[in-house]
């Protein structure tokens, strides 16, 4: 029963989302275990370029270094990934796959780009800040909660975490690239298009939508929700969105 039970929420899960979830959770088990040297999976500018080890492009982007020092942020960002892709595959994007997948390499390829300027060689946590911040500028309104009891709208949650992150780990970076990412897609996808009258630089290429076809039309692509109509895959309920009880981080 409860393999079934897995099987159903497996496949449940938005393909998009599925498929970055998996390789998430499979490359860095690999590298934990011994099964795969991490010194292979990260992103190095002349391993790349001169030794064309061109595999490390992906695998920077899927592969987390996984410690008793580094697992319960590991997890986190797993716990967000689902959570924040998901809600954006099945909202704004429901039916639109091959659009998010877009989404997902625009972010994936500016942050290679950031990656190999700053000499960053992983870019899971980047990754998922991007996604998280699209989501958040798609749903400003969101109360969301956090620790302590603290609320504080969906449109600054991102500057949160990367907050929390520097206070816990000394970091910063990463959440900063992403965010910069995340800003530039949405800036370019549905700002500009929309609040300034400027034309969509984006236009996902039609060999994807014969990868993952159109279930169904739900306006045009590159359209924000009406009046940042909140994602109907959020639970919101008296106006709070519930992503944690406000403890997930620090229970």
């Amino acid at each position: 029963m409860a393999e079934g039970d897995i099987a159903i929420w497996f496949k449940g899960i938005p393909i998009v989302t599925r498929v970055w979830f998996s390789l998430c959770v499979l490359f860095p088990l690999a590298g934990r275990i011994g099964l795969l040297n991490p010194l292979y999976m990260i992103l190095e500018y002349g391993l790349v370029v001169y030794r064309f080890q061109i595999w490390r492009l992906l695998t920077c982007a899927v592969f987390y270094v996984i410690s008793p020092a580094t697992g319960f942020h590991y997890l986190m960002n797993l716990y967000f990934l689902y959570s924040y892709s998901r809600r954006l595959e099945s909202g704004v994007f429901d039916g639109r796959s091959a659009d998010y997948l877009f989404m997902v390499l625009i972010h994936w390829a500016i942050l290679l780009v950031l990656g190999l300027l700053v000499g960053l060689w992983l870019l899971m946590d980047s990754l998922v800040m991007s996604v998280i911040y699209v989501w958040c500028q798609l749903n400003q309104d969101v109360i969301m909660q956090f620790w302590f009891g603290m609320q504080f709208k969906a449109m600054y949650f991102p500057w949160v975490l990367t907050i929390f992150g520097m206070v816990l780990r000394g970091g910063g970076v990463e959440e900063l690239l992403g965010i910069f990412t995340g800003h530039a897609y949405f800036f370019l996808m549905f700002k500009y298009p929309q609040d300034f009258g400027g034309r969509a630089f984006l236009s996902t290429p039609q060999f994807l939508y014969k990868w993952l076809p159109n279930r169904r039309t739900i306006g045009g692509f590159g359209q924000a929700p009406i009046s940042r109509r909140q994602d109907p895959s959020a639970n919101v309920g008296g106006g709070r969105h519930d992503w944690g009880q406000g403890n997930v981080l620090g229970d």
